[in-house]
């Protein structure tokens, strides 16, 4: 009987490790081809790990909660035919002659793990001063970089963090001798200050009987440490603007059935909006921006995040790629897609990464308006509120008068420390413009 490895996949490439959630699978079950093993969390989306051969699990590696890095064996699976566990670090392959030839490689192979475990660098780690991503700390592992060899890199990303390519450059200049010896800064001694008073702990919350404690879900408390980090980042403030969507609202409601049969799609709303997003944001490249310590970053595409409602509650964000060249019915496609795999659980971490400026839909819970916190590290996010029906001046060259319209509000949150209300408010007027505009006989 062969032995395969189950391996922890690439799930993207700023993702390097995850969290085993639960295992579907116990030892002795039989497993299909590409049937669900067992379901991981990172700090970015939640995920399955499929089997990529039929067998018998024989052995789980790792235990619920367990913290496992891209590529390490998470499983293994008994199949048909010969063959021997495979290994990704050392490929040592054991035959069984006789007694004295399989003593002779146990201690080799003892030996050999003698020699790594003497090798093998000190683990580097997060000091108070300074914070080490799991992704750095794994590269700096490899390449036998001591804690002190990073604590002394300096770093680009925030608040001095050192990112991945920091480490890389290092390295590469350490391979061509052209490192550098850190700059020691000599600082006057500061005079003594007074000792600070410890803040007030916040009040405990006193529960009464009959109140019901409820754990925080992962993704919850993940969700919760972005927000207040996003608050405490960025400077928020909000432009509102009125859009009269009436136009958009009778041409969706002439085409929709026809494009329902031809696409075996539903033309929603969204779709609509995003376009005229992603039209706005190729107007006013400043708002495709983040911020990275003290520089801008101006993003070449447009990658537009969309805010999507979770089973449990939660809200997740899928990335439209690219949406400034899609058009009407491939951004449709791609919203309902996203969208159906969201409420199934179904996304990748590539799904959710790389976006560059953020649209969340308030008006699907009545709301009208919304202050949408930002979704770091963009600058900018934009809130769709509820479509109504009310009453509204009209103009014509034949005088004013009374009509019904159909008017939604746009709430627009944006980064004050790089985007001022000029740039935020042109922005969002740009989107009611184009929305405004819309073409009663547009063909898709």
């Amino acid at each position: 009987m062969a032995k395969f490895e189950l391996k922890l996949p690439k799930m993207g490439e700023s993702v390097a490790e995850a969290t085993i959630t639960s295992w579907l699978k116990e030892v002795g079950d039989t497993i299909e081809l590409d049937e669900t093993v067992l379901e991981i969390a990172t700090d970015k989306v939640d995920s399955e790990v499929p089997s990529e051969v039929e067998g018998v699990l024989i052995e789980k590696c790792f235990d619920v909660d367990d913290v496992v890095q891209v590529g390490q064996v998470v499983a293994i699976i008994e199949t048909e035919g010969e063959g021997v566990i495979e290994k990704e670090a050392t490929e040592t392959s054991v035959v069984e002659s006789n007694d004295e030839e399989t003593v002779a490689v146990e201690e080799v192979v003892e030996s050999i793990k003698k020699v790594k475990e003497t090798l093998a660098p000190v683990a580097v780690a997060s000091t108070e001063d300074r914070f080490y991503s799991p992704l750095v700390k794994n590269i700096a592992k490899e390449e036998g970089i001591a804690q002190e060899e990073l604590d002394a890199i300096i770093g680009t990303g925030k608040e001095g963090r050192v990112t991945k390519n920091d480490i890389l450059d290092y390295i590469a200049n350490k391979e061509n001798g052209t490192v550098v010896a850190p700059k020691v800064e000599i600082k006057p001694v500061a005079e003594p200050k007074a000792p600070e008073k410890p803040k007030a702990a916040p009040a405990p919350v006193i529960s009464s009987d009959g109140d019901e404690i409820i754990e925080m879900t992962r993704m919850g408390k993940i969700i919760a440490h972005h927000m207040v980090e996003s608050v405490q980042t960025s400077a928020h403030v909000q432009s509102f603007i009125e859009a009269d969507v009436t136009n958009i609202w009778n041409w969706r409601k002439k085409v929709k059935d026809n494009f329902m049969k031809r696409e075996g799609e539903n033309l929603t709303f969204t779709p609509i909006f995003m376009e005229a997003i992603a039209k706005a944001l190729r107007d006013y490249p400043l708002m495709n921006i983040s911020v990275q310590g003290d520089t801008i970053v101006k993003k070449k595409n447009i990658n537009l995040g969309m805010a999507a409602s979770l089973p449990d509650g939660n809200l997740i964000v899928p990335v439209i790629k690219n949406a400034d060249q899609l058009n009407l019915v491939g951004m449709t496609k791609q919203v309902n897609d996203l969208a159906k795999r969201a409420r199934a659980n179904q996304l990748k971490p590539d799904d959710i990464q790389g976006g560059t400026y953020t649209v969340t839909n308030v008006g699907t819970f009545g709301s009208i308006m919304g202050t949408p916190i930002i979704n770091q590290p963009q600058v900018g996010i934009l809130a769709l509120g509820a479509i109504r029906k009310v009453p509204a001046v009209i103009e014509t060259p034949d005088g004013d008068f009374i009509g019904i319209r159909y008017k939604m509000f746009l709430s627009h949150s944006y980064d004050h420390r790089v985007v001022n209300g000029a740039l935020g408010g042109e922005f969002v007027k740009a989107v009611k413009d184009y929305l405004e505009a819309w073409d009663m006989n547009r063909e898709i």
